[in-house]
């Protein structure tokens, strides 16, 4: 088990590029990730990692030890599941989009909890695309389409989205009746980089995807500025129904081209396909698909 223990704080080094932040990953000392290291190289007889005074990096044989880790912790931990009635334990690291943990997540995550009182959560809110491996993160739960390819994506959901804006707006620019019409109108604009264009609106039609790139007067990086901009007024939006729908309800916001909704948009959980996974992150996915098949507007 000793080897296993080395095999498993070298990967975290190497992932985390720090001895440091291996060692609070792992919620063991400092000097303990430095012991095994040291002792792990030394059966070795080969230098695993370069260390400097700014950052760790893997020597090649330390490349291909790390290949060779990762698929037999894997190994290990798959046939130990299928033998073992033991619960998960440990710290189970995951990013969240905001909405979606406010939605989905955190009113049912006592549910979880109950079922694996072994395992402790540390959940982080983000809408950023991150590096999951460098960051220290199990998995991330995101809306929309998959970009990196580097991550193994699971599909949880396919959520209906709609077209709306505020009453006030739609009083003072008209109500578009087609996609047309929406060529004097603005829309909230939403990006999670300064830098970059914000996302178009997006319209089916004759089964067809149309995108359309309209005016806007503010950008926000953020899902409640999203949502707050249009009730102010500022523009039409495009969002899952589930999250605004209360101010549907309460007629703050108002649907419009419901003959042309937008395509629905996709949710995930996504973990690094360089790194074995483990016992925690596997039942916690799996949760997070019963959690998704539950809810009404899929």
């Amino acid at each position: 088990m000793d080897r296993f223990n080395e095999m498993a704080v070298f990967i975290r080094i190497a992932e985390r590029k720090s001895f440091t932040l291996a060692a609070e990953d792992l919620l063991i000392p400092r000097s303990t990730v430095t012991n095994l290291l040291k002792r792990l190289e030394q059966r070795l007889n080969t230098r695993l990692l370069e260390r400097t005074t700014r950052q760790v990096k893997l020597t090649h044989d330390g490349e291909n030890f790390y290949e060779r880790c990762t698929r037999l912790l894997s190994d290990l931990d798959e046939m130990e599941n299928l033998f073992s009635q033991t619960s998960p334990k440990g710290v189970l690291r995951v990013n969240l989009q905001g909405t979606l943990a406010k939605f989905f997540v955190v009113p049912f995550i006592n549910e979880f909890l109950a079922k694996y009182p072994g395992i402790t959560l540390h959940v982080a809110e983000d809408d950023r695309q991150i590096d999951l491996v460098n960051e220290g993160v199990d998995c991330v739960l995101r809306a929309g389409e998959l970009l990196d390819s580097s991550l193994i994506g699971r599909r949880l959901a396919a959520l209906e989205q709609v077209t709306v804006a505020s009453p006030d707006y739609l009083q003072q620019q008209g109500v578009p009746k087609t996609i047309s019409d929406l060529k004097r109108h603005k829309a909230v604009g939403y990006s999670l980089d300064a830098k970059s264009k914000p996302t178009e609106l997006d319209f089916i039609s004759s089964k067809k995807q149309i995108s359309i790139d309209l005016a806007t007067s503010i950008i926000v990086a953020g899902a409640d500025l999203y949502t707050g901009a249009a009730l102010a007024g500022l523009g039409i939006i495009q969002v899952p129904r589930y999250r605004i729908a209360s101010e549907l309800k309460a007629g703050v916001l108002q649907e419009i081209l419901p003959d042309n909704p937008p395509p629905v948009m996709p949710v995930s959980a996504l973990y690094p396909s360089s790194r074995h996974l483990s016992s925690r992150t596997r039942v916690f996915l799996d949760w997070l698909v019963k959690r998704f098949q539950q809810f009404p507007h899929r």
